[in-house]
């Protein structure tokens, strides 16, 4: 049988069949007549309208796998093709922003599944939340700092040198305040006023505090509370007279500063002024700090005059002594208490100095607590401490400055931070007195407005001179019959930052002995002392009956050898 040529438009694909036996197996009479297939191909010429010629429109090709169609069963409407075209161009032209989306199509990828897509899109908004959220974090932390420090949130990461620190020790004058306390009396007066001094040399510090009612001169004039009083209105004072003196802050800050450092004898280097939402909310911040009550009763503490704010349905301030974990707002409170509020019953340390003890304790839990929590590496810990700042917190510290404190206060361990009262059993250098004008106030041992040794207590707690830092008390006694020794050699002693606490005579003798009643505890003082008189130090009192009529470190006795003649006479 002689093979048939294959149409040029021949469909590949469909398994042969012979034609005279498709029929018969596939179509009936009436679909044979009509021209419709059964099995879904496209419907054919009905076979009796075929002319001779058409009868090789639609033959199985001679390798018999190919099945022909009209050219126009191939044919694709206008809609379809606009449908069609639509859609590959979506595909091969995506929007600009849709960079995914054109590199898969031209790596050629298949379209991602629809659980893809929701993932895909959910993590988007959790970005986009996360962004938001860090974004006005970082706003609300360069704001606040900008606001309370010279300089941006970007100075916390340079450091540079604090002021003071090349002369081995800076000191930060603390004040608060309540002006954030409505309907609080004197709410600018500066009730809490503290000097922070750091050695940073030796990482050491002390926090001493200043009675609010030191009856100093403000060295102003035209202040409503006159030129003298209460220290704790220097700071009104200043803000009245408009302070302005070179070497120092401006208004009521720069007032106190001066009148701390001409009382005190030592050097302010920085301020910072709080009222009580910024020390609430730093404790608040850190999750609350921890302390050791130690008061004068064995019941604790007891004071009922913030019991108003709950209508005296609670006690505000009733702490026993031992371990405290304070939250912000009863920290507070317990700053603020006395425990001596007339009119209710009332327990333990109540009065100004035990207050102001208490206060420098939770500073220092405060400090600890912050620089455990490593505040510079959490952003949400200093986020929080920098609210607290906000409005609440005035300082001429700089950013950077910031830095560098807190890279000190980490080297400085708590049990190196003395807390120090000026009515401590061992200082005793103030007391009670009554003003012209009728007030209770504080002054000096040695007299209203004389500061002499508070000064040079001072001078001994800053200085590197371990003699000074000693502070020995040394008796002088003259017994080498020139009048007025002892009282020269007193003279060179206290110079040097020796307190001397008595001059007299003694039974004459040759050679300077120094009685050391300290037992050699103060191996500084008495270095000294053998080096400029020339002998050995004894503590043998019984060949020297005169030492042990005194209460001192040292007993000095003068003998002949030691007198000069130019010695001065009484």
């Amino acid at each position: 049988m002689q093979k048939r040529r294959r149409p040029s438009n021949a469909i590949d694909g469909f398994v042969p069949r012979n034609r005279a036996k498709a029929h018969r197996a596939s179509l009936d009479k009436s679909a044979t007549k009509s021209g419709q297939a059964t099995d879904g191909l496209v419907s054919r010429q009905p076979i009796a309208s075929r002319t001779s010629g058409a009868d090789t429109d639609d033959i199985w090709s001679e390798d018999d796998s190919t099945l022909t169609l009209n050219q126009n069963e191939l044919e694709i409407s206008p809609e379809d093709l606009g449908r069609h075209s639509k859609t590959i161009k979506q595909q091969k032209n995506p929007h600009f922003w849709q960079l995914a989306k054109k590199r898969r199509i031209r790596k050629g990828k298949p379209e991602p599944s629809l659980r893809k897509k929701i993932l895909k899109r959910t993590l988007l908004v959790i970005l986009i939340v996360m962004v938001g959220v860090g974004g006005y974090l970082g706003y609300k932390a360069f704001h606040n700092t900008t606001r309370v420090f010279n300089g941006s949130i970007l100075g916390l990461l340079d450091t540079t040198k604090l002021n003071g620190e090349e002369q081995g020790r800076v000191n930060i004058l603390l004040a608060g305040t309540s002006e954030d306390d409505p309907g609080h009396d004197g709410a600018k007066l500066t009730d809490s006023i503290m000097i922070v001094s750091i050695d940073t040399v030796n990482n050491k510090a002390f926090m001493l505090s200043i009675p609010r009612d030191l009856w100093v001169s403000y060295e102003a004039k035209g202040c409503s509370v006159g030129y003298q009083g209460k220290i704790n209105a220097t700071y009104v004072c200043g803000e009245q007279t408009k302070f302005n003196e070179n070497g120092y802050p401006e208004g009521g800050m720069g007032l106190l500063e001066k009148v701390v450092e001409d009382n005190f004898g030592l050097s302010i280097n920085y301020y910072a002024k709080i009222n009580y939402t910024a020390f609430k909310d730093s404790v608040q911040a850190v999750n609350g700090i921890d302390i050791t009550l130690k008061t004068d009763s064995p019941q604790g503490i007891l004071d009922r005059i913030f019991d108003w704010e709950c209508k005296y349905k609670c006690y505000k301030v009733k702490y026993p002594n031992g371990p405290l974990h304070l939250n912000g707002d009863q920290a507070l409170d317990l700053a603020r208490s006395r425990g001596d509020y007339t009119g209710y019953p009332t327990y333990g340390t109540g009065n100004d100095f035990g207050r102001t003890e208490r206060q420098r304790q939770m500073l220092v839990a405060l400090k600890d607590k912050a620089l455990s929590l490593g505040i510079l590496s959490n952003p949400a810990k200093l986020g929080g401490l920098l609210d607290a700042a906000g409005n609440n917190v005035t300082t001429d510290f700089k950013t950077n400055e910031l830095r560098r404190l807190y890279d000190i206060g980490k080297k400085i361990q708590s049990n190196d931070i003395q807390s120090i009262g000026l009515t401590d059993e061992d200082v005793n250098l103030i007391q009670t007195f009554t003003s012209a004008d009728g007030q209770s106030a504080i002054r000096p041992i040695a007299g209203v407005a004389n500061f002499s040794q508070i000064k040079a207590y001072i001078k001994k707690l800053t200085s590197n001179d371990p003699v000074v830092r000693e502070g020995a008390k040394v008796v002088v006694l003259n017994a080498s019959g020139v009048a007025g020794l002892a009282q020269q050699k007193a003279s060179t002693l206290t110079e040097k930052g020796i307190s001397v606490v008595g001059v007299g005579n003694a039974t004459a003798r040759d050679t300077t002995v120094i009685v050391d009643l300290t037992k050699n505890q103060k191996m500084g003082t008495k270095a000294y002392l053998q080096k400029l008189y020339g002998v050995t130090s004894t503590t043998d009192t019984t060949v020297n009956p005169e030492a042990k009529n005194y209460t001192a470190d040292f007993v000095i006795i003068i003998g002949k050898q030691t007198a000069t003649p130019t010695a001065a006479t009484n």
